[in-house]
Parts: structure tokens; C-alpha cells; sequence
């Protein structure tokens, strides 16, 4: 025992003395460490004779635990000269310029997807994605597209097999029949999302965006689309009053369909929507085809209903006066600079996000 109180005094000694981090480490390390001298006393208490072997234990914690209060105590007085000398000798030049601070903007697509779900959130309908790799069932064949329609040909559709079964989805219509089939009616939502298609030129990109919309209940008919279509186009270009035109088309998921479209007039050469002389298609529309009801077990002698599908980046392009899609997919940011919009200067007639 004279040897741990030996041991005891001079490291209390060593302690007492002006140390560095490392230095008192050290010591801690020759204490406690795996062969340290305290360690190793620890492993002789069997060969202490029993009489003796539970005072030694005792004097022995009472050592160990000086010591290393000592330690700690030495580590943190350490710590807290460090630093004072960093307060004492270290400061801040007030007179050094600020830093640039660059700051994002959100961009056009992000910015209309945004309006649009606000839009049609505030008529009762939700939001609902999908995936951008789909099949030809869900991309086709459920939407009622025959095997020989012309939007399954390669020149139209980027597939991803040898076997034409996997795409990229040429719109977000696979988004309704996957919501149909994994619920029951009634529907009311809109798909936004990245559609592909191989074409490209000043109005179209192999990749875009669309927003599609469905709403399947009883009783449903086109006056109700009209209604949709005339309260969405109102919202999102901010005008009172919209001239509209419903004209007849062919879609295969609908029946009848028609095209869209609005009536504006150039003023100092730009778009003014609202009522002209002059008209501009917008987007395709219809009632669902019975053989798409039947597709995703939906009865339609029960339930019918109308989808639309709308270019999302067509709309920011009306709205914002931008004249070429190709930009949008550029990454300029000098053209993100000009056409973003700040987060934090939120437009009085903003929504927000609504999902």
C-alpha cells in the first residue's frame, strides 16, 4: 500500500504543475490506461491476504477516484485557459465588407404546379403522383389506346425494353387509373408531374410537365367541366371574365372529347388572355370513356365523370411571357435570375402549396 500512496503523491505532484492537454493524457494514460499503474494494482488484489485484501480495496477506490477527480479538474481548467486566451486575443473586425449573400429563386415549373394545386385544391380536389417509369398497361392500354394508335410507336414514345413494355410515361393519365384501381368512387384529383414524348422544338421538349385532372361521381356531365375548366382559367391568368370555346376532338380515354380553347388579343405585341378576337388552344378534355371505367372496375351504367390534361409549362409560358420552352430545361441561371421568383416576396393572390 506505501507504493499506491507513493504512486498517489507523485502524480498529484505532476498534476499541480502547469500542463498541456496532451501532457495530462499522458498521465491518464499511465494511471488507467490497460497497463496502467493503478490497473495493474487493481489485479493484484487476489494476491492480497484475505484480512487485508478489503482495506486495500477500499484505500485503493479512495486513490483512484483523488486521481482522477484531479484529472478531470486539470483537463477542464485546461479547457477554460484556452479559451479566455482565444477572448483575450482573438476579435472581430467590425470593419471587414459582408459577405455576398446568393440567394435561389424558385423556377416557373416549381412556381405553376404550385398555383394550379392551390387552384383546384380550393374546389374540393387533392393531389396525386405517380411514377415517371410506367408500363404500356397502365400508359395505354387501361386508358383505352389500341395496339395500333399512333402514340404507341416508337417515334412518339421513349420505351425501355426490347419488348416496347417499359416507358416513360407520355402523360399523367396512369396516375388516374392507378388511383381508381386502388380506391372506390367518387374521384376528384389532379396529377401533376414529368411526362416524356420524343419531339422537340421552340413549343415542345422530350421532357415537360402536365396536370391532369378527374372527377368521377353520379351525375356528372360536361357542364360541370365547363364550369371546372371556366373557374381554373379565370384563377390562374387573374381576369374577371374568360370567352371559351369547346371544340370536338378524339381522345381514346374519352367520349366525346374536345379541345380548349380561350379567347385573348396582342396588346404592344404580348398575350392579353381574356376576351378577343382571337383564340388559342389550351387544352383536350372529355367525358371518361365507359371502356376506361370498366378498365379500372368502375361501373359506368353508376358512375361517370370528366378528365382534362393541361401543359404546365405552356400555361407559365402565357402567363409569364416566356416565348420558348427550351429554356425552362437549360439551367441558365442568368435566365432563372430574370424568370424565378423569390420565395420570400410572396405575390398578394398567392395560395401557397396546398397537398
Amino acid at each position: 500500500m506505501s507504493d499506491i500512496k507513493k504512486i498517489k503523491d507523485d502524480y498529484l505532484g505532476k498534476l499541480s504543475c502547469e500542463l498541456n492537454l496532451d501532457e495530462v493524457n499522458q498521465i491518464k494514460i499511465e494511471l488507467f490506461g490497460k497497463n496502467g499503474l493503478i490497473s495493474n494494482s487493481f489485479k493484484e488484489l487476489g494476491s492480497v491476504q484475505s484480512e487485508d485484501r478489503k482495506k486495500f480495496a477500499s484505500d485503493l477506490n479512495f486513490i483512484k477516484d483523488e486521481l482522477q477527480e484531479k484529472i478531470n479538474s486539470k483537463i477542464q481548467e485546461i479547457e477554460i485557459n484556452e479559451i479566455n486566451s482565444k477572448l483575450k486575443n482573438e476579435k472581430i473586425d467590425v470593419t471587414l465588407p459582408e459577405r455576398d449573400i446568393n440567394q435561389g429563386k424558385i423556377h416557373p415549373v416549381s412556381q405553376v404546379i404550385d398555383e394550379i394545386s392551390s387552384i383546384f385544391s380550393e374546389i374540393g380536389f387533392s393531389v396525386e403522383e405517380g411514377p415517371d417509369v410506367e408500363n404500356q398497361h397502365y400508359n395505354f392500354t387501361a386508358l383505352n389506346t389500341p395496339d395500333n394508335h399512333p402514340a404507341r410507336d416508337m417515334h412518339d414514345t421513349f420505351y425501355l425494353d426490347d419488348k416496347k413494355e417499359l416507358l416513360l410515361r407520355t402523360h399523367t393519365s396512369p396516375v388516374q387509373v392507378r388511383t381508381m384501381l386502388k380506391s372506390k368512387p367518387p374521384f376528384k384529383i389532379i396529377a401533376p408531374g414529368r411526362t416524356y414524348r420524343s419531339d422537340s422544338d421552340q413549343t415542345h421538349s422530350p421532357m415537360f410537365h402536365q396536370v391532369e385532372g378527374l372527377h368521377i361521381d353520379k351525375d356528372i356531365n360536361m357542364g360541370h367541366l365547363k364550369g371546372c375548366l371556366n373557374y381554373f382559367i379565370k384563377e390562374f391568368f387573374e381576369v374577371d371574365k374568360i370567352q371559351m370555346r369547346f371544340r370536338p376532338s378524339h381522345f381514346p380515354f374519352t367520349e366525346p372529347s374536345a379541345e380548349v380553347d380561350i379567347g385573348y388579343e396582342l396588346k404592344d405585341g404580348k398575350i392579353v388572355i381574356g376576351e378577343g378576337d382571337k383564340w388559342l388552344e389550351i387544352l383536350g378534355c372529355g367525358m371518361v370513356h365507359p371502356n376506361v371505367l370498366k378498365n379500372v372496375n368502375v361501373n359506368p351504367d353508376k358512375y361517370q365523370g370528366y378528365a382534362f390534361g393541361i401543359g404546365i409549362d405552356r400555361l407559365g409560358m402565357l402567363k409569364y411571357g416566356i416565348n420558348d420552352l427550351r429554356a425552362f430545361f437549360d439551367t441558365d441561371y442568368r435566365w432563372l435570375n430574370h424568370f424565378g421568383f423569390d420565395p420570400l416576396d410572396v405575390p398578394s393572390n398567392y395560395r401557397g402549396l396546398s397537398r
